[in-house]
């Protein structure tokens, strides 16, 4: 439902229509305001409890944490920095001022790590659980080109930051948003298309292929498994990978010359694996068997 609402919002006639005032709208990790040294970056996105989280295992300050960290991860995808954040609290009635300033201190710590300024939002208190959202805004500079989910290009290698499954084990609380290595490869870097795994590795690389129009080939064996999945069976591993969701690592696509340039860098400040490519469109999503023939994947993860 949620991604069959995002297409009707975003053919709506009165929405998403680009002009001077929009550079990117609706559809991809933010949208794209023009300015005249650096473009403004803008993204939002809700945590609610019972989909999320959950307060009777999870760490009041771990859940304030995420409700930044996953609007951090968008920012990052779209090669941007955070600047500045507004925050919206919908605290049950049950909730006390020390337990709203507990959930308050994670984001707090995180904003501080990323030079995030916190500058307004909206409290209320309901009848229903804990939901926190949060809108962050980022800049990116007017001559950035790429960092978009449409802009993967045949031939271009598919690289992944970090380690994919696993995340029920906590990761989708404690994850770090990839802002570093965002920074550091769009200064430096030619990526083309680029989003953050946060419904599955493969669900977004379907969105990213299909706002591309391009196929994608994953090897299977490439692809980087967490820590948290290391003594499962392989099958498992690898559904977890593929499945799971709520990685919050970045999808990138590039040059293969792009890529060896980037493997020899000492500075890249975390690891990048080269997972597959982009492969014209008709050949859709697929990948390797253990003979190294290449079948359709069905996409599936964490819809929310």
């Amino acid at each position: 439902m949620e991604h069959d609402f995002h297409k009707w919002l975003r053919d709506h006639s009165s929405l998403n229509k680009p002009n001077e005032g929009v550079l990117v709208g609706i559809g991809d990790d933010g949208a794209i305001i023009p300015g005249s040294r650096a473009d403004t970056v803008i993204t939002t996105d809700t945590i609610a409890e019972g989909t999320h989280f959950d307060t009777s295992v999870h760490s009041l300050e771990l859940i304030g944490r995420k409700a930044l960290a996953v609007n951090l991860s968008d920012i990052a995808a779209m090669g941007a920095s955070p600047t500045h954040a507004v925050l919206t609290l919908l605290l049950p009635h049950h909730f006390s001022l020390a337990e709203a300033q507990q959930l308050c201190s994670g984001m707090f710590e995180l904003a501080a790590e990323h030079g995030v300024t916190i500058v307004g939002g909206d409290t209320n208190r309901w009848s229903g659980k804990l939901v926190v959202g949060a809108t962050l805004m980022g800049q990116r500079p007017t001559s950035l080109s790429g960092w978009l989910i449409n802009a993967a290009e045949t031939s271009d290698r598919v690289i992944v930051s970090g380690s994919f499954g696993g995340s029920l084990q906590g990761h989708h609380l404690s994850f770090e948003p990839r802002i570093k290595l965002a920074n550091y490869l769009a200064g430096r870097y030619e990526i083309h298309a680029a989003t953050d795994a946060s419904d599955s590795l493969s669900l977004d690389l379907q969105l990213l292929a299909r706002a591309s129009k391009v196929g994608v080939d994953l090897i299977a064996e490439k692809i980087p498994i967490s820590d948290a999945l290391k003594t499962a069976a392989a099958q498992t591993q690898l559904d977890g990978a593929l499945y799971d969701g709520e990685d919050f690592e970045l999808i990138l696509t590039m040059p293969a010359d792009v890529f060896e340039q980037i493997k020899a860098d000492p500075g890249v400040p975390c690891q990048l694996t080269d997972i597959g490519k982009i492969t014209p469109p008709q050949q859709g999503l697929r990948i390797s068997d253990s003979q190294g023939a290449f079948k359709a994947l069905i996409p599936r993860g964490y819809v929310h």
